[in-house]
């Protein structure tokens, strides 16, 4: 039933650029539950597709609020209601189970418990589910063919945990149906009521700028890139067709409307900023890379020099052909002496 289901979202997609967008996607739920004694814990949740928060779980009355309009995939509200109701007792089995154990397990209070679990779909078909748990942010134990298995950095205690809730043998079945099962299901549904969304491209828009740097006769040059989606980008300083190994990426960031955003920094001599550029590749950018090099002219600049040019051409023009024209004429007439123009009774008066 689950390949005929992957079967179907091919045709859904349409196969070509539309289905390599969705070779790799994971479909996963995390979940933090902080404890601060018996009687005082907090908990908190989230639903991914890959990078894309689709849901939050409100703790006070253990749902979920949808953050996309295809937040439920395929599901009608009756499935996603068992799914919650399923993942609220999910949450109380494991805080009485870490309540009991407390003591033999030498957990101190307060403490907190992570857990994650979801389904990844590689290349069409959904070849791997997960389920795993941490204490204090150490990975603990994990999920496998139908049984808790320790982690090796987790120890005793480990060990310890996964024998108790190895002996939960309806608890361990419920956990198994769902990942194997519902959570594919899942997966698929939502790549088919989020495909629009999830398939758009944004181009990336970037931008230069320079820093003083704290070190002497030293330049911070800032490549910026903002509003790409999807997440996934590549941005290098280069100098020709050198990458610059020094550069340092800042996080990729989340813009309001959904898009993503990072900067990259490079630390450089003030003297040696020539034939460096900032390349950007992107999947909406189809091939053609963005390169914005730190020595050319500004836009502004060269718009000046393509108005001066063909003035300047104009006037060296005019004055070649002045010139020309006036080797060419006959001399100016040679102005005769004064005398040549004097009346005849004039001389008597000499």
């Amino acid at each position: 039933m689950l390949f005929l289901q992957i079967s179907l979202l091919a045709v859904l997609l349409g196969g070509g650029d539309s289905e390599d967008a969705f070779q790799d996607q994971i479909f996963s739920i995390i979940g933090t539950l902080s404890i601060y004694n018996r009687s005082w814990t907090q908990s908190w949740g989230s639903a991914w597709l890959s990078e894309l928060q689709i849901k939050r779980w409100k703790s006070n009355s253990g749902g979920f609020v949808s953050l996309r309009p295809w937040s439920n995939g395929n599901f009608s509200n009756k499935e996603m209601k068992e799914m919650e109701v399923l993942i609220q007792r999910f949450h109380d089995e494991f805080l009485h189970v870490f309540h009991k154990h407390t003591s033999e397990w030498m957990l101190e209070y307060p403490f907190e418990v992570q857990c994650a679990f979801g389904c990844e779909l590689h290349s069409g078909e959904v070849k791997l589910d997960f389920w795993q748990l941490a204490y204090q942010g150490s990975e603990l134990l994990s999920f496998q063919n139908s049984s808790w298995v320790p982690s090796p950095e987790g120890g005793t205690r480990a060990q310890q945990v996964c024998k108790i809730l190895n002996q939960l043998t309806v608890f361990k079945k419920i956990i198994h149906w769902r990942i194997s099962n519902t959570c594919p299901r899942f997966l698929l549904g939502l790549l088919d009521a989020g495909k629009t969304d999830i398939q758009r491209q944004v181009k990336p828009e970037a931008w230069l700028s320079t820093r003083p740097n704290p070190g002497p006769d030293h330049l911070l040059l800032v490549c910026h890139v903002s509003g790409f989606y999807p997440k996934p980008i590549s941005v290098t300083w280069m100098r020709g067709e050198q990458v610059q190994q020094s550069s340092q990426q800042s996080d990729i960031l989340p813009n309001a409307d959904g898009t993503w955003y990072l900067q990259i920094f490079l630390d450089v001599e003030a003297t040696e900023t020539s034939g460096l550029s900032c390349r950007v590749t992107h999947s909406s950018l189809e091939g053609q890379d963005v390169i914005l090099y730190l020595d050319r002219p500004s836009s502004k600049g060269l718009i000046i020099l393509a108005v001066m040019l063909p003035l300047l051409l104009l006037l060296t023009g005019l004055a070649f052909w002045l010139k020309k024209r006036w080797t060419h004429c006959e001399p100016p007439p040679t102005l005769l002496p004064l005398e040549r123009f004097q009346q005849p009774g004039d001389s008597k008066h000499t």
